[in-house]
Parts: C-alpha cells; sequence; structure tokens
C-alpha cells in the first residue's frame, strides 16, 4: 500500500492495457501487447477454489474527474490472444479442442503518479467501506470523512511523494512486471492478454474489465499482486468484481479463477530466500547480521474482529522462508514487526519503528530489512523503509544497515507466477454470487463495527485543528 498517502494497507490510471509499443521489463526491451486486471479465491495452501462472493458493498469510482481521465492516456488496443487448450477432467488438460482467448488480471493499488494526484488518490482510498468501515446506518458519511482525511493527510504525503521523485513508481514497476509475465507465459505455451487493474488510482480495475469484455476473454485468471490476503487489498478489489459479477450477464458467465494468495509457493519462498542471502553477503560478517522482516499493518480488529487472515500468512510466510534460508545453512536470527500505523487504534504489533529502537538497545549492531508485504518498490520502501526506518536504527545504536529490494521482474519470481496462472486455469468456473446474510454481516459484526466507528470518530476529533479546518474550508470553495 502507497503509505504516506495511505498509512494503511487497508493497498494506477483506468483498466489498463498496454498497446503494442516497447517496454522495458527486467533489463530487456521487449515489444508486447496487453490489457487490465481483477481476482478470485485460493485456499491456505496454494490451491484455487471457487469463490463465493457476499452481494455487499459498492465499487463505484470515488473519484475519476474529467480532468485527471483527460491528462493520462487511458485509450489502447489489445491484441486477441487466442489459445487452443486441452483440459482433462482429472489433471487439467481436456479430450475437446476449444478455441480460447486467455486473460490474467493483475490487481495492485494503484499510486499517485505525480503530486497533483495526491489528494484525489487519497480520497478513493478513504472512500473504500474496506478501509473505513462504518456501520450501515453511518454510511452515508463514507465520501466526507473520506473528503476531509485526504484534506488533512495530503501535505505530509505529498513532502514523501517529493522525496523520492515526485510520484509512486507502482504503475511502471507493475506494467514491466505485466510485460514479463506475458513472456514467460509464452515460453510456456500459454499466450494470453494480460490486464492491469489499480484499486485507487489509474488504470482503474472496472476499466480493466471493462476491456476484458471489449476484448471477448473467454477465461480470466485473477492474480493480485499481494503475497498474503487481507480484507484491506486482496478483499476490497473482490468487492469489486463481486458487483460487476452481479449485473453483468458476459461476466457472470466467464469462468474466472482467484489466485487469492500465494507466499506459499516453491518459487516465491526461493526467491525472497535468494535475495535475502545475496543482502547478507554484503555485510562484514553476514552471520552477525539480524534478518528484520517488516510487513505492512492492518487494524488489530480486522484480524480479531472480521477474521482477517493476514496475520497468520504473514506468520506463516516468514517461517517458509527461515525455513528456505536454514536448509543453505543460513542461521541468522530474524524478527518480524508491523509498519505504516496511523490513528488512535491499535494495529498488529510489534510495530517497525519500536522494535528499532529496542534492538538497538539490545546491542544488534547489523541488521537487514526485508520488506515482506510488498513486490514492487514504492513509498513504504523507499521512503518509509529506506529513509524514515534507516535514519531511526542507526540513531538507536545500530552501525551496519542493509535492505533487500522488492521482488520486481526477478526471474524466477515472475517465472513462478507464470506457474500459477497455468495451475490456476483449470480451476477457472464462473463465480457464485449469494445475498449477503444479514446475521453475518451486521449481528456478528456489530460488536467489531462499532468500535471501529468509534476509533474512527475519535481519530478525526483528534485531528481537527484550526489549520485542518481552514484546509478543509478552502477546499470546499
Amino acid at each position: 500500500m502507497e503509505r504516506g498517502v495511505l498509512g494503511s494497507r487497508c493497498a494506477a490510471g483506468a483498466g489498463h492495457i498496454l498497446g503494442k509499443k516497447s517496454a522495458t521489463s527486467c533489463g530487456k526491451t521487449t515489444s508486447t501487447s496487453f490489457a487490465g486486471s481483477t481476482k478470485h479465491e485460493q485456499n491456505l495452501h496454494g490451491n484455487v477454489k471457487p469463490l463465493q462472493l457476499a452481494a455487499n458493498g459498492s465499487s463505484c469510482l470515488a473519484n475519476t474527474s474529467p480532468v485527471l481521465k483527460k491528462q493520462r492516456n487511458l485509450s489502447a488496443r489489445s491484441s486477441s490472444a487466442e489459445v487452443v487448450t486441452t483440459f482433462d477432467d482429472a489433471k487439467g488438460v481436456s479430450s475437446s479442442v476449444v478455441e480460447e482467448k486467455i486473460g490474467v488480471l493483475l490487481l495492485n493499488l494503484g499510486g499517485p503518479e505525480t503530486l497533483d494526484d495526491v489528494q484525489p488518490f487519497l480520497f478513493n482510498l478513504f472512500a473504500d467501506p474496506d478501509i473505513i468501515r462504518l456501520p450501515r446506518l453511518f454510511r452515508f458519511l463514507q465520501r466526507p470523512l473520506a473528503k476531509l482525511i485526504s484534506t488533512f493527510r495530503a501535505p505530509k504525503s505529498k513532502e514523501g511523494y517529493a522525496s523520492i521523485g515526485g510520484g509512486s513508481p507502482l504503475r511502471k514497476i507493475t506494467d514491466e512486471q505485466a510485460n514479463a509475465l506475458k513472456i514467460a507465459l509464452e515460453k510456456k505455451n500459454l499466450h494470453a492478454n494480460i490486464y492491469v487493474g489499480m484499486r485507487y488510482w489509474y488504470p482503474f480495475t472496472e476499466e480493466a474489465i471493462d476491456q476484458i469484455k471489449n476484448d471477448k476473454i473467454t477465461k480470466l485468471v485473477v492474480l493480485p499482486l499481494y503475497p498474503q490476503y487481507s480484507i484491506s487489498t486482496s478483499g476490497s478489489s473482490i468487492r469489486v468484481l463481486q458487483n460487476i459479477v452481479k449485473e453483468d450477464s458476459y461476466f457472470a458467465g466467464l469462468p474466472i479463477s482467484i489466485i487469492e494468495s500465494w507466499y506459499q509457493r516453491d518459487g516465491y519462498v526461493k526467491s525472497m530466500a535468494d535475495l535475502i542471502e545475496k543482502e547478507l553477503s554484503a555485510f562484514s560478517n553476514p552471520e552477525e547480521a539480524m534478518i528484520f522482516f517488516s510487513a505492512h499493518g492492518v487494524p488489530l480488529t480486522y484480524v480479531e474482529d472480521a477474521g482477517d487472515p493476514y496475520r497468520d500468512q504473514m506468520e506463516d510466510c516468514i517461517t517458509l522462508i527461515m525455513g528456505e534460508l536454514r536448509s543453505r545453512g543460513i542461521l541468522n536470527s530474524h524478527t518480524l514487526a508491523y509498519q505504516s500505523r496511523v490513528g488512535p487504534v491499535q494495529w498488529l504489533k510489534p510495530y517497525t519503528d519500536e522494535v528499532l529502537v529496542e534492538l538497538g538497545q539490545k546491542g544488534v549492531k547489523s541488521l537487514l530489512a526485508v520488506p515482506v508485504s510488498f513486490v514492487s518498490e514504492h513509498i513504504e520502501t523507499l521512503e518509509e523503509i529506506d529513509m524514515e526506518y534507516k535514519e531511526l536504527a542507526l540513531e538507536s545504536g545500530i552501525e551496519n544497515w542493509g535492505r533487500v529490494p522488492a521482488l520486481g521482474c526477478t526471474s524466477t519470481f515472475i517465472s513462478d507466477l507464470a506457474d500459477a496462472v497455468v495451475e490456476a486455469l483449470p480451476e477457472a468456473s464462473a463465480l457464485v454470487t449469494r445475498k449477503p446474510d444479514d446475521t453475518d454481516s451486521d449481528l456478528d459484526l456489530m460488536h467489531y463495527l462499532s468500535k471501529m466507528f468509534l476509533g474512527s470518530i475519535l481519530a478525526f476529533i483528534l485531528l481537527l485543528s484550526p489549520r485542518l479546518i481552514s484546509a478543509f474550508r478552502n477546499t470546499m470553495l
């Protein structure tokens, strides 16, 4: 998630298609065609299963002004990737030959590309009911509160983006990953249109989905670029897809496979271990460096009251990575902490900033930071970790600091994503929607929602100041 702007994991442009053009990916220049992004559900062992979508929540774009749309080239041409594939009921390869158009939808958070984009991006973020979870009775406050918070947070967020070059690199990196994935799939004899869809900025998920429909895709794999699942990232995008399936007969009948999480895949685990092993070798005494996993946090109530599996998946992910490192004879100590908390409510602990101070006090001298919930460089790695946390660590007595880069277009990582797509295709089926169970959605979560609402109100009261009120008034004039 884009912090500074976001400050919460709760993670650019219209359904983006890379038209036929040259694009740099993984150090190579290639010419390919692309498309947009979406998603589906997988169990904790990496098995894709049909997703039961609850019919609740809104997916309308909170901020898509004509001016902003005009600033970006949202039109592009896509080539139809027609594939002849066979699927066998048991093994995924068939007896009847069918002509198919395969689509792969990559989902990501999105980020402001310029400083002028920061406030409207924040508005889109906080207008999402999966980020600020209000009881149904108070949902009319969603957009006014989003306006208030985004107006207040924009100045500080702009400072953060200015420090990393004036905007988020997330869209560019995601496009490069999409290009690399297309090439990797072609090497596996699967020709597909790759679509990129961002949740809160261009290219928006909804517009990617429009392009998928226009291209008459016959089978779709949805791949969120979040290794671990959270209701505030993958879950939020699934709500967008759920609303579309309810209303659009094309998508209601489209076979879709959603890879909900993939942190447990060998390719991901080994790619992370490779990067860690390489960065450890840069220390003068590699065996003395502590491996410091820093993950994006979420409010504790998401996990304890709403059943978000994010914490469990993150802890499992660390166990898998450390197991791989130990199999290579790397026995360094390690710890996990959560970054990017905001507001007065309690988030997942321990907090990254507090742990860094504690480690310095305990005499830890060498530290290797590992951004474990991010596969692309963005403000939370480039500014929060590389600047804020590094400075805090050095001030706390840590003398040797290193940081593992995000996976980006690492070849083993991209190849494993391609394998995940191929494995998911035989499981594609029409999504099933159901009406929300009032008992589940209202009664069982009422305690959780009440606490979230009261905590949010307290945050707004604490944030109110003459400066904020003045800024908000000027914005509304």
